[in-house]
């Protein structure tokens, strides 16, 4: 299906890939992992024939149909349902030739039409055709987009939700290898549970992109792991490929250790006779050893990115105490009847699809904007520390590190800002340098050590994974875990909500509840409302 012919890729001056060889077969699913700036987005421009390799190939088998998410979607006026139905080419060039066909056929009925005809209505009938549109409708439902959004203009969606579309529009298309770079990163936990179900069955080669381990686990039967610019290709998913390094790389660093002993041994003998006449011989014979002697590398050790946040000076007891709450916007409430209690070392994920109320809650939680409505009761010594779901955008792009900390704090010595920002993995010029070219994952962590310094004692993420690799979420989950004041936490990450937080609030049908049951009831649940909706037709 796909090979990877001593490939050697090239971001600028940078190798990101050298000499990989890797073998892809037809129906295998490649999550394929490893740490921001490794290679992954740079591997799949590759093989869509973006980017022109280095050296080595990238080769495909012949008639392979190769399907991508778009990264770009044009304000168009086109309703979503048909956008989405574009995805599939052949059945819109199936549709356009049909129509060509009828309109001929309206004029003069000839044989050579009349059998045309024919066979676009058996090529339409094999590859269901017919069923297009409900299964477009079916995709962009289990996307989030409910029916009445359906034939809303492209233009009218906000840049997230054309991303959605986008997703939808890839799996429109019938393909033989399907690329998804991170596609979870726009999608809220119903929708990610629902395309990891759809992924899981689906009957081409899929390579996926992810830093979501739960995803991964669920989808992928093989991972391929960029590292230190060499791949690898292991056999399961995530947790499967975690296990198999593990001991890989044990195995490899016992290797070393006795081919160490081995030489040393060797060089000793060596040294010692290779001037004695008598001995020249044997001596000889272990000069040629060492010089054939393959080298087993060191296991060398990473770097592991670490982080914790500041402790709160003071937690109170309850930190937010809320009746008969209402939030939304001035006309319009979106949630009601809140009774929600937050108190000290309290950890919370607000599930529920997007657009129900979870980022206006976390809002007025926050302070960024009022309750609309009930008796809300702060403690005199609240301190809120809330990253936001597009906390990047306000970060300044011509600001470094150092001074986004400096403005925080004007009176802190210098050093401590710069052993401040260390920390978090922003050493020496880089702490001074503007953050416009940052990558995702930088400007992440740069945001992450700005709620940190604050020392708040509730913590609000809304959707802090996105842009992290899973060194970084790792990073995230112990920090968490460390934290003494109460956190409130939105993330399709399931595996940073099942490892950190002890309490579900659902919000949904306009109120905010606790969910009796884990993330797996949770799945359940969702699967049983789905089969309900598609019963009722809606």
């Amino acid at each position: 299906m796909l090979s990877l012919q001593n490939l050697t890729l090239r971001r600028g001056t940078r190798a990101l890939l050298e000499n990989v060889s890797a073998t892809i077969h037809a129906g295998q699913r490649v999550g394929v992992v490893g740490k921001n700036g490794v290679g992954k987005s740079t591997l799949f421009a590759a093989i869509r024939r973006e980017l022109i390799p280095e050296s080595g190939n990238v080769d495909l088998s012949k008639n392979v149909v190769v399907a991508a998410v778009s990264q770009d979607t044009p304000p168009l006026e086109q309703a979503a349902i048909d956008y989405a139905l574009d995805g599939d080419i052949e059945l819109r060039e199936l549709q356009a030739e049909l129509a060509q066909v009828e309109q001929r056929l309206e004029a003069e009925t000839t044989d050579d039409d009349i059998n045309r005809l024919v066979a676009l209505h058996e090529r339409l009938t094999t590859i269901d055709g017919y069923a297009a549109k409900a299964r477009a409708a079916q995709l962009l439902h289990g996307l989030g987009f409910v029916p009445n959004t359906q034939t809303n203009p492209v233009a009218s969606f906000s840049g997230g939700w054309r991303m959605r579309l986008n997703i939808a529009r890839a799996l429109m298309r019938r393909c033989d290898l399907l690329l998804l770079d991170e596609p979870t990163n726009h999608l809220d936990m119903d929708a990610a549970l629902w395309l990891q179900e759809e992924l899981a069955v689906f009957p081409g080669t899929l390579l996926l992109v992810s830093h979501d381990r739960e995803f991964l686990d669920a989808v992928c039967t093989h991972t391929l792991h960029l590292e230190r610019q060499n791949a690898t290709l292991y056999v399961g998913g995530y947790s499967q490929f975690e296990r198999q390094r593990a001991e890989r790389l044990t195995q490899q660093q016992i290797a070393h250790e006795k081919q160490q002993e081995k030489a040393a041994h060797l060089k000793s003998f060596i040294d010692r006779f290779k001037t004695h006449a008598s001995k020249a011989r044997q001596a000889q014979s272990r000069i040629k050893a060492l010089e054939r002697m393959e080298l087993v590398a060191p296991v060398l050790a990473e770097n592991e990115f670490s982080f914790r946040f500041r402790q709160p000076e003071k937690v109170p007891s309850p930190l937010i105490h809320i009746t008969d709450g209402e939030v939304g916007y001035t006309g319009k409430a979106l949630l009601t009847r809140l009774k929600l209690s937050l108190q000290p070392g309290e950890r919370v994920a607000l599930l529920g699809a997007n657009g129900v109320g979870k980022s206006t809650l976390m809002k007025s939680l926050a302070g960024a904007q009022d309750f609309i409505g009930g008796d809300v009761i702060r403690a005199s010594d609240l301190k809120v520390g809330y990253y936001a779901q597009h906390q990047l955008e306000q970060l300044d792009p011509e600001a470094s590190p150092f001074l986004h900390l400096r403005r925080l704090d004007r009176r802190a010595a210098e050093q401590s800002l710069r052993d401040y920002l260390g920390r978090f993995s922003f050493h020496g010029d880089r702490q001074m340098e503007a953050i416009a070219p940052f990558s995702g994952g930088e400007k992440a962590r740069l945001a992450l050590a700005l709620v940190a310094y604050q020392r708040p004692n509730l913590l609000l993420l809304d959707e802090p994974t996105n842009h992290l690799d899973l060194e970084m979420r790792h990073a995230l989950e112990m920090a968490i875990n460390d934290y003494a004041g109460a956190v409130v936490l939105v993330s399709h990450d399931r595996h940073l909500v099942q490892s950190v937080c002890d309490t579900l609030w659902r919000v949904a049908d306009g109120s905010c509840a606790v969910f009796d049951g884990d993330l797996d009831d949770y799945a359940s649940w969702l699967r049983t409302e789905r089969r309900k909706a598609q019963r009722a037709g809606v």
